[in-house]
């Protein structure tokens, strides 16, 4: 499983999606405030906060919440979040991003510096490892949104990048400016996203072994669980078999 899909279909972390539920509806919201505070509160004029919105949609949260969000926004009843990239080291020399939104830095900083020294890696400085990564757009739809020849049709006709299906998912990437528009001309053929969002994409990645998945995948959990941390990012492949072996 590669390090750019947040681990959407390791089987062990299916079964915590419920109680992580409360979790991401808090995230979601916390990204649509922003964008809405950063821009208009409109989503037909404001790019990142249709994305939001969208994304928040494809979570099933309900339409009240989302609106709650905007109108956080709008009133100024908000605190000042500020948006914050960490980049570091995971066990086995893997390379990961991680975007937070935080009002308190200092709260921040602590908590992702314990995570990756609790869980084999270091945090290294700005710049560190970001240089491995591309800087595009990514557009999620499930399997069932079609078979592999037609998504790479859809995605060719709307000036999307790159294509990559599996079993679970289609990954469309966009560069980094056209990515509103491939997912407008997306949605118009396809339906809407599962998400669409900017993304850290590595230019080589690392096969990551058994002896290092484990405390790998218990660092990205850690990291995921924290409320400031919206999105962490990799460099990992960890193949089926060691996954099988993990359980």
């Amino acid at each position: 499983m590669a390090g750019h899909s947040k681990f959407k279909n390791i089987m062990h972390r299916k079964g915590a999606q419920d109680k992580k539920r409360s979790s991401m509806f808090s995230k979601l919201s916390r990204e649509i405030t922003v964008a809405a505070k950063m821009g208009m509160p409109d989503v037909d004029m404001n790019p990142r906060l249709r994305l939001a919105v969208n994304a928040a949609k494809a979570q099933s949260m309900p339409k009240d919440n989302i609106q709650r969000a905007i109108d956080k926004a709008i009133g100024g009843d908000t605190d000042n979040y500020e948006e914050i990239r960490y980049e570091g080291y995971g066990p086995g020399g893997v390379a990961i991003i991680v975007e937070a939104l935080t009002d308190n830095r200092n709260r921040t900083a602590t908590n992702v510096r314990t995570a990756f020294s609790k869980n084999g890696g270091n945090l290294g400085a700005s710049g560190a490892v970001s240089h491995g990564f591309d800087r595009v757009g990514l557009i999620t739809y499930p399997a069932s949104a079609g078979d592999a020849e037609t998504i790479f049709e859809a995605a060719l006709e709307s000036g999307a990048e790159d294509v990559s299906s599996n079993d679970d998912e289609h990954e469309i990437w966009t560069a980094m400016d056209a990515l509103h528009e491939v997912s407008k001309a997306l949605e118009a053929k396809l339906g809407e996203a599962e998400g669409a969002k900017l993304a850290w994409r590595p230019q080589t990645t690392t096969e990551v072994d058994e002896a290092n998945a484990a405390t790998l995948l218990k660092l990205v959990d850690t990291l995921e669980d924290d409320d400031d941390v919206q999105t962490v990012w990799g460099n990992y492949e960890v193949s089926d078999a060691v996954m099988e072996k993990l359980g």
